[in-house]
């Protein structure tokens, strides 16, 4: 295990880990983050909820800041690949505080919002795109956005993109990346097709993997409830009413211990 500030990361990135009160790595990250800052493609396996987020967002940054100048019109450096608008607007959140002090930018896109306004926001060039890849399709066919500059690419979530259907976007979208590229692909579980996914988008890739894939969380508890097939609606409003109701007595305690304070 190492601390953040013994990666030898971008003076401006070492002070955004500390203003985040960041400084030790998660597992992923403690093994991913060494072997992408020296530039090798990753494999990652790991649980949601494990910090793959900074596993590949720190080294997209720190390759980021070394390299001078900014993006040309239009141009993406480094576009991040995610299979739903929460998982895109919530990578794009947690990299927009690591970019404080420097004039990165982190824009994203997704679909169901205003075209228009997403063409305007890619018109000065972007460092990092974080993008549903249905929207990235729609914005490259209005010639919105030029990934021909593109050396970082990173699939998150991966498992999920496929069981949505999201390999034959990437066929797609891949031609217009540049080449060569550094490519990060993480992932939960291991499904066949990650194989033809691994040998499609990554050179020689470091495999890491922090726990058996579909193993959950340490921060997830999980139980199981042995039910008819009838009796299944009625058991799962039950669950949440029991789940509302500790919420709730949680709030009303903390609400109490603020008003004692005060």
């Amino acid at each position: 295990m190492f601390d953040f500030d013994m990666l030898g990361l971008e003076p401006t990135l070492n002070a955004a880990l500390k203003a985040a009160n960041l400084s030790e790595p998660t597992p992923i990250q403690n093994q991913a983050i060494p072997l992408a800052l020296e530039g090798h493609d990753i494999m990652g396996l790991a649980q949601t909820g494990t910090g793959k987020t900074l596993a590949f967002g720190l080294p997209l940054i720190n390759h980021l800041l070394g390299k001078q100048g900014k993006p040309e019109p239009k141009t993406v450096k480094a576009l991040v690949l995610a299979p739903t608008r929460e998982l895109v607007n919530q990578i794009a959140d947690s990299l927009k505080p690591l970019t404080v002090g420097s004039k990165l930018r982190v824009h994203s896109v997704v679909g169901g919002q205003s075209i228009p306004k997403q063409i305007n926001l890619l018109a000065r060039g972007t460092d990092i795109l974080v993008a549903t890849p249905g929207r990235l399709i729609d914005l490259l066919n209005r010639r919105a956005v030029d990934l021909s500059q593109t050396c970082h690419l990173v699939l998150d979530e991966a498992d999920q993109m496929l069981d949505l259907g999201f390999i034959h976007a990437l066929r797609q979208i891949a031609p217009h990346l540049a080449t060569p590229r550094q490519t990060m692909l993480f992932s939960a579980t291991m499904p066949k097709q990650m194989e033809e996914l691994s040998s499609a988008y990554l050179t020689n890739p470091r495999r890491v993997q922090v726990s058996p894939p579909g193993k959950a969380a340490d921060k997830v508890t999980q139980s199981v409830h042995f039910v008819d097939k009838g009796a299944k609606p009625g058991k799962l409003r039950e669950i949440t009413r029991l789940r509302d109701l500790e919420a709730l007595t949680r709030l009303s305690l903390l609400a109490q211990t603020w008003c004692r304070r005060s």
